[in-house]
């Protein structure tokens, strides 16, 4: 992955508004990793991150376990949902559920290009139906109050980007959409595998800076190929917001740089290892629940870059929280091969 799109011109700090955007800075949705384990571990780091969930089908939803797939922990306020469909009233169904348990936006997903979605039609097959995606958000605004936002790419396979955007943005702007999230790059549906389509199409943030000129009451938030809170003020001197995906994954701890960088606030504690020591209740009440230490410890291996001991770290986790019956100790003994938890955490 590169993050060698040309930039805006502004030099130095972004001013930060009074009020910033909801979307000033998100976490974005990341199928296998944007669980709710992950999102928990992520809210420690940042109180303001805007976090999504994975997607989820609308058949899924409708169908399906729904303490399972939308259960969520309360601390991770704001946290808004992803949906895959393009039926509007399988949608506005389902965003209706979401409403009432308390997600704080809904996201229609409108990029994915893997053979599921491409199978099920919806995804980033949507980019060549501008009309249904406005459809679709117009269902799910009738049925929801709160914010129904779209994700979606520059455009598929032979679209113009200047043609395609520009129509999706017309039909979900004239819909009510609460905000765009570009992914500044085309989706190649035939030819690219999904991992493909993340790093093999170009980079074009001239196109999404475009798209805010042209639309500067609608809030737009730039996805692709950023890869550090540095990138993200750049682009926010153009833009409403920010969407990181797998470099926030892969090295969670430069989250804590968010609040104080993007917000002005003093983020909620001093560092990695602080962020560890908060995460032990949580996963005391998780492996209550039935939860594999794993599922949590799996989130957390992008922790302590570059690092003495960071190796041992990650060595020690994949090794021993796999095992019947790990629990938090599995934890406290890894991170002392990077430097001893204090007294007071070691012995609880």
């Amino acid at each position: 992955m590169n993050d060698t799109a040309p930039q805006p011109q502004t030099q130095g700090k972004p001013t930060i508004p009074a009020n910033p955007s909801p979307w000033r800075f998100c976490v974005a949705p990341m199928i296998d990793w944007s669980d709710r384990e992950c999102r928990f571990f992520h809210r420690l780091l940042s109180r303001r991150a805007r976090l999504y969930t994975e997607m989820i089908t609308t058949g899924a939803i409708i169908h399906g376990d729904r303490a399972r797939l939308l259960g969520y922990s309360r601390q991770e306020h704001p946290v808004a949902i992803q949906l895959g469909g393009n039926d509007p009233a399988a949608l506005a169904q389902c965003a209706r559920v979401c409403a009432d348990l308390g997600y704080d936006e809904v996201n229609l997903n409108v990029g994915c290009p893997s053979d599921r979605v491409q199978d099920g039609a919806f995804g980033a097959c949507l980019m060549r139906q501008p009309e249904l995606v406005g459809d679709c958000v117009a269902a799910m605004k009738a049925a929801a109050p709160i914010p129904v936002t779209v994700k979606c790419r520059i455009g598929v396979d032979d679209q113009d980007p200047e043609v395609a955007l520009e129509e999706l943005t017309r039909a979900v702007v004239a819909a009510g959409v609460d905000a765009l999230i570009v992914h500044a790059r085309k989706a190649w549906l035939q030819g690219l595998s999904p991992k493909e389509n993340r790093d093999i199409p170009p980079l074009d943030y001239d196109r999404v800076h475009r798209l805010k000129q042209a639309w500067p009451d609608l809030p737009v938030i730039l996805n692709g190929g950023l890869v550090s809170i540095d990138a993200a003020k750049t682009q926010l001197t153009a833009l409403d917001g920010v969407m990181l995906g797998r470099a926030a994954y892969q090295n969670p701890g430069q989250l804590l740089q968010v609040d104080p960088e993007l917000f002005g606030e003093a983020a909620p504690v001093a560092g990695e290892r602080d962020a560890l020591e908060a995460l032990l209740p949580y996963i005391d009440e998780r492996l209550q629940a039935g939860l594999r230490l794993s599922q949590i410890t799996r989130h957390l291996l992008g922790l302590f870059p570059g690092q003495p001991g960071a190796r041992a770290f990650r060595r020690h986790l994949a090794t021993h929280a796999t095992r019947p019956g790990a629990d938090r100790q599995v934890l406290i003994d890894a991170m002392n091969m990077v430097r001893p938890f204090p007294a007071r955490v070691a012995a609880q």
